[in-house]
């Protein structure tokens, strides 16, 4: 498997080496500033027709909120339970456009901004109202990460604005909440489905860490897509740029400083997405 890597270290090595071979060397890129803001620690990263991009400037929601005001069960059938989650949303309007730049080149929701409901790490439901049910098996055992999202689905990267549970369900129908999670978790939040026309040209990869970082001296995200393997070692929303037409596979996976995988119930999730021309 290919791997590749760039990070601000190796992207300085990089122009050392070019302005040793050139006669007519500048310092132009040293002193200019990095449109990324905070994303300068990982540049973009390419192999054959692929790039992975971090991506910045995004639309900032200080003070955005969510909490999960209840959650209940009851049973409605022989073997399963309706569970039922409402939020409390502060500092934030579901339905609204976000406005930026983002929003003009990335999927955008015609409804607005919405919460990310991921239930056990799979793909996710986008809820435009403070409010979601589903039905689940009895005696078992589930992750909820809820979290605020931009209209173009890029998640608000904040305490605050994002709520991990775990809950089981008993035979009866009944719902209990165990202690909070502690272990480090990767979800998957994008790319995810389908994507048509001038939708895929640029495709938004973003995840969500909870009880984790990740740094180039410490835990990374391993982006696989097609078999193609990028290092994320900045916790930001990134760019896939070249994918095919027709199938793709993505795949993150959470490992230590060392590049081993790390074990626990959420940190390696994988999709299929399809991209068609229209």
């Amino acid at each position: 498997m290919k791997y590749y890597r760039i990070t601000a270290i190796t992207a300085a090595l990089v122009l050392l080496i070019g302005a040793a071979g050139c006669n007519n060397s500048s310092n132009k890129g040293a002193d200019q500033k990095d449109s990324m803001g905070d994303a300068d620690t990982n540049t973009a990263q390419k192999m054959d027709s692929i790039s992975v991009s971090p991506i910045a400037d995004s639309k900032q929601f200080p003070g955005a909120h969510l909490e999960i005001a209840s959650i209940s069960a009851e049973k409605v059938g022989a073997d399963s339970a309706k569970v039922t989650v409402k939020y409390a949303v502060k500092n934030f309007k579901l339905t609204e456009m976000t406005e930026d730049a983002h929003a003009a080149h990335l999927a955008n929701s015609h409804d607005g901004q919405h919460i990310h409901f991921i239930l056990d790490n799979k793909p996710y439901t986008a809820l435009y109202k403070p409010e979601h049910s589903v039905t689940l098996a009895l005696n078992s055992e589930h992750y909820l990460l809820s979290f605020l999202s931009r209209s173009y689905h890029e998640s608000i990267k904040t305490t605050e604005a994002s709520k991990l549970i775990k809950f089981k369900i008993d035979a009866t129908g009944k719902l209990s909440q165990e202690p909070t999670p502690k272990e480090p978790s990767l979800f998957y939040s994008r790319p995810k489905g389908e994507y048509k026309g001038d939708e895929t040209k640029n495709l938004l990869l973003d995840f969500y860490l909870v009880n984790t970082s990740i740094a180039p001296d410490g835990n990374k995200v391993i982006a696989d897509i097609n078999g193609q393997t990028f290092t994320l070692d900045k916790w930001a929303p990134y760019e896939i740029k070249g994918l095919p037409m027709g199938n793709n596979k993505v795949k993150l996976t959470l490992v230590d400083k060392e590049g081993n995988a790390v074990t626990g119930d959420n940190v390696s999730v994988e999709r299929d997405i399809k991209l068609s021309e229209q």
